[in-house]
């Protein structure tokens, strides 16, 4: 479904991705794990049209959208949650899901997606008057979730879901993105909580510097003594 080939990713002289290349099958969840700095978010945002790359290209079910910019890329079928959430704090939930469909014209299928999202997600439906700016950071998490799901993506990328949420939210979160991958959308996940990414993960990708150093089966990399000592802290 994606596919990214020799990605090179340049800020200025510094070289945040140093040609990676990786695949995303349809159905899938992939965990992309790595230390801060690792070009994980870079990675985000270059599949989704936020960066352009230096060279390389990224594919999306066989078409090339390297050079495609992201408001298109959305209507293409891929969704990005980006990292710290970025809802519309003056906006209301609504207002804010309501912003998720624009690239959608049928006011039926909108409305349907409504009807899934406040299924999904209880406590949108009732702050669903209330500003975005006035929810916890999980409520936010939630509704930046949400809002990617009003454009029916076929895959949805996630960067960093879990950060700086309670436990509690945390284990919802994590719930959310299985249900997620169970009603069809493929994801590819970029987490810091790397336990909790590699045990809801079908395969992981391991980014260090700019580099893929590893790759393979969620459960296998899960029991691999290299990522225990420096990912799960065991």
């Amino acid at each position: 479904m994606l596919e990214v080939k020799d990605l090179v990713v340049n800020y200025g002289v510094i070289q945040a991705l140093k040609g990676i290349s990786f695949e995303v099958n349809e159905g899938e969840v992939i965990a992309l794990i790595g230390a801060n700095g690792a070009g994980k978010t870079t990675t985000l945002q270059t599949i989704s049209g936020m960066l352009q790359p230096t060279s390389g290209k990224v594919m999306l079910e066989g078409v090339d959208i390297t050079k495609v910019p992201g408001h298109k890329i959305v209507s293409m079928g891929m969704a990005h949650v980006p990292e710290g959430r970025r809802v519309f704090p003056g906006l209301t939930v609504l207002e804010n899901l309501k912003m998720g469909a624009y690239t959608r014209s049928n006011k039926k299928e909108i409305a349907d997606e409504f009807e899934r999202v406040y299924e999904s997600f209880p406590r949108l439906k009732e702050r669903r008057n209330q500003l975005a700016g006035t929810l916890s950071g999980g409520e936010q998490q939630m509704l930046a979730m949400g809002r990617a799901l009003m454009s029916q993506p076929r895959i949805i990328l996630m960067d960093e879901p879990s950060m700086g949420l309670s436990p509690i939210y945390v284990e919802e979160i994590f719930n959310i993105i299985q249900e997620i991958s169970k009603a069809g959308t493929t994801v590819l996940l970029v987490e810091q909580n790397a336990k909790k990414a590699l045990a809801i993960a079908d395969r992981a990708y391991v980014l260090e510097t700019g580099n893929i150093v590893l790759s393979g089966d969620a459960r296998t990399l899960m029991n691999d003594d290299s990522i225990k000592k420096a990912y799960l802290g065991e």
